[in-house]
């Protein structure tokens, strides 16, 4: 899928449950190895691949591959068609693949009884408990226009983060109903409890630009924080709980100024 997944395990413990989290840790990376032979397409000999260039039929694809396009097909309604899986004409299903993986690779830790992990794909993040006993997880979302500092920091315990946006491969998604890409913001992160829902809808919403607030807004059990081209932030009105520290008092001009205020996030912390 052209990006990195790291796995952070808090409650491998010892014995036969040590033994078990890392087998299933062994089975999740195999999983991931296995949807990205699917499923990639940097990959020329993917299913995904030969399935769009008319190679191979759907009927002869692994049934996984059927299933995730229906999946994708329903992310299209939900957003209103601001979700696709043929964003530039070619057949990607990455934005629905990437959480999907974590949130099947999390699945596998689980049911070996794994109730404290945290696994990253490519900057989706999805938690299973805490760090610790009654700690949340830490989450810092890279600012989009500043290397190196953070624009917000989410914080809380079984809860899923993505991000979309043009900090590290430029603006590369693109508006499925124009072709082009998507410029009105320059990151959109949304958090909920799942990471392929979120995901889904942090593509979705980028391509839609600042009023994907509103629709978010509209979505049970989701919130999101949106950057601007110019640097300026707005949110939902559920994602200041999230925030940890939170966010700068909105100018009484800017959009959604009625929300509850929040302090700077600052810089990374140890």
């Amino acid at each position: 899928m052209g990006t990195v997944f790291s796995f952070d395990i808090r409650d491998a413990g010892s014995g036969a449950r040590r033994d078990a989290v890392q087998g299933a840790l062994r089975r999740a990376v195999d999983r991931l190895h296995r949807i990205d032979e699917l499923f990639s397409p940097y990959r020329e000999d993917s299913q995904i691949s030969r399935l769009d260039r008319g190679e191979l039929a759907l009927d002869a694809c692994d049934p996984e591959v059927d299933r995730v396009l229906r999946a994708c097909a329903e992310a299209a309604r939900e957003t209103g068609g601001w979700f696709s899986d043929r964003p530039a004409g070619r057949l990607d299903p990455c934005g629905y693949v990437k959480g999907w993986s974590v949130e099947e690779a999390s699945r596998l830790l689980r049911e070996a009884g794994s109730v404290r992990h945290s696994i990253s794909g490519g900057g989706d993040v999805q938690t299973v408990g805490g760090p610790a006993p009654e700690q949340p997880w830490r989450i810092g979302i890279a600012h989009p226009l500043q290397p190196g500092i953070l624009t917000a920091v989410v914080a809380g315990q079984d809860i899923a983060v993505a991000t979309s946006g043009t900090a590290e491969r430029g603006a590369h998604i693109l508006d499925p109903h124009t072709g082009r890409p998507a410029t009105a913001l320059a990151s959109l992160t949304v958090v909920g409890a799942g990471i392929t829902r979120a995901d889904v809808w942090a593509t979705a919403g980028f391509a839609m630009g600042p009023d994907c607030l509103t629709r978010i807004e509209a979505v049970d059990g989701l919130d999101a924080l949106a950057v601007l081209p110019d640097g300026s932030r707005r949110w939902t009105s559920g994602f200041p709980a999230y925030a940890a520290p939170a966010l700068p008092t909105p100018d009484p001009a800017d959009w959604r100024s009625a929300l509850p205020a929040l302090s700077a996030p600052g810089r990374p912390t140890p």
